[in-house]
Parts: structure tokens; C-alpha cells; sequence
């Protein structure tokens, strides 16, 4: 007989996962069905973070009208109603936050866009030519330059943990993309700094969240370039990912970003 314990707080975990999962290929089909209907790009992600903040907004009102159960004592009541209180305190800053994501059609495009072009012809003088690198050191370095990811250094992984992390995640990106990758690091950290901050205050070392030991590359620099192949190359992330290292670590920071494409 068995005696592997069930664990119900992992069933939660699997669930949310694939509401997460589910959620992200609708988003993929309503993007792509807005598009080829002709909506703009900037419309197109106001219409889905709305959407999607006000699904945020309608959990943030069922929590709000939650009652202890009938016959509690005071001080059980009082507990409750502060705890509803700071669960929906939160709800709304992710319904906040979520409302003003911005970006994601015209990554959903380029992603389909590259995914559908036929592959190029390539001549055989050309064959032979060297594929760009990435140095693991280098965009190590590069990251540490930004200052949304520079928490107290005692809070980052041992040097050959965040390297091995951040070899996986330069393994997704494509060839056509190293020869300027570092530029386009540089650019999304620019683009994405307010969304990057936040998150670090809500999950990253010091939070609610991250006192549990989970979120553990939130803040971390290397994350920075996991966050980019979230918004870039996704499902190639989760290929190389799954292969290498554990799903919970990239979990907790895909919901953290607000990818929520894990399975």
C-alpha cells in the first residue's frame, strides 16, 4: 500500500497552473482574431488588460463580501475581516497593474510572425559561417547594470547556481537574435523598468510572497533575461527549460511577471 501523502496545496498549485496555461493561449487566439479584424496593436492590449483586470476586479469583489462562518468568536472575526481587508488590498494592485500591461499583441505578433516564416534558403558559401555566442559572464555583468535587479547581494543565488540558470535561459535565444542581443536586453530592461519594479516590491526578497521561500529569482539578474524569452520566446523557454532545471523556480517567476504560461 502506498504511503505517499496527498498534498492539497500542490493540487492548487497544478490548477492555477492551468488556468494560467489556458489563459495565455486565449490571449494568444484573441490577439491574433483582433489583428487579422484590423484592431491596432495598442487597442488590442487595452481591450485584453482590461479583460483580464476586470476578472481580477470581480475575485477582488467575491473576497470583499466573504463572511466568517456563522457563530465565530470576536476575535476570530476580527481576524478575518483584516485578513479580507489585505488579500484585497492586493487584488487590486494586481488588478492595477494588469490594466496597464501594454506590449503583449505586438510580441504575439512577432512570435507568430517568425513562427510562420518559411525558413530561409541558405547558400553553401554560407554554410560554414560561425553561429554568434553568448557569453554567460557577459550578459551576467550586463544584467547587474540595471538597477530593479540589484537587491541586498546576499539575497542572490551562489554564483554557479544564477550561471547554470542563466546558460538555460540564453540557450532560447535564436541564433538570429545573439549578434544584438545585448541591445535588446538593454532595451526591454527600458522598456519593461516600471513592470520590472513592481514586481520586485511584490515578490521579490522582503515580500509576503518571498518570506514562504518561494519566488527565488525574483530580483535575481539573471531574471531579467527570463523575462525578456517570456514576452520573446516562451514555448522555446519551457522546451529548454523542462529539460534542465526545476518548473517551480520558472512558475512562481512566469506568474510573478505575469506570463502565466506554464503547465
Amino acid at each position: 500500500m502506498s504511503t505517499e501523502q496527498h498534498d492539497p496545496h500542490m493540487d492548487e498549485l497544478t490548477r492555477i497552473s492551468w488556468h494560467q496555461s489556458d489563459a495565455v493561449t486565449a490571449r494568444i487566439t484573441v490577439f491574433e482574431a483582433l489583428a487579422e479584424a484590423g484592431v491596432p496593436a495598442a487597442q488590442a492590449d487595452q481591450l485584453v488588460s482590461q479583460l483580464e483586470a476586470g476578472a481580477v476586479a470581480g475575485a477582488h469583489t467575491w473576497v470583499s463580501e466573504s463572511s466568517p462562518p456563522a457563530g465565530s468568536e470576536q476575535a476570530f472575526e476580527d481576524g478575518w475581516f483584516k485578513g479580507v481587508r489585505a488579500v484585497a488590498s492586493y487584488l487590486l494592485r494586481i488588478a492595477d497593474t494588469t490594466a496597464a500591461q501594454r506590449g503583449r499583441a505586438e510580441s504575439n505578433a512577432q512570435l507568430l510572425t517568425h513562427l510562420r516564416q518559411p525558413l530561409p534558403h541558405v547558400p553553401q558559401s554560407e554554410v560554414s559561417a560561425p553561429t554568434p555566442t553568448l557569453d554567460v559572464k557577459e550578459i551576467l555583468a550586463v544584467t547587474q547594470r540595471f538597477t530593479w535587479a540589484l537587491t541586498d547581494p546576499g539575497h542572490f543565488l551562489v554564483p554557479e547556481t544564477s550561471q547554470e540558470i542563466l546558460a538555460v535561459a540564453l540557450s532560447a535565444v535564436r541564433e538570429d537574435e545573439r549578434a544584438d542581443y545585448v541591445q535588446r536586453l538593454t532595451a526591454f530592461a527600458d522598456r519593461h523598468r516600471e513592470r520590472l519594479e513592481e514586481m520586485l516590491r511584490a515578490y521579490g526578497p522582503g515580500s509576503t510572497p518571498a518570506q514562504h521561500g518561494r519566488y527565488a529569482l525574483v530580483g535575481q539578474p539573471e531574471s531579467l533575461v527570463l523575462c525578456e524569452r517570456f514576452e520573446t520566446a516562451p514555448l522555446l523557454l519551457d522546451g529548454v527549460w523542462d529539460a534542465e532545471l526545476e518548473d517551480l523556480l520558472l512558475d512562481d517567476l512566469a506568474f510573478a511577471w505575469g506570463a502565466g504560461h506554464r503547465r
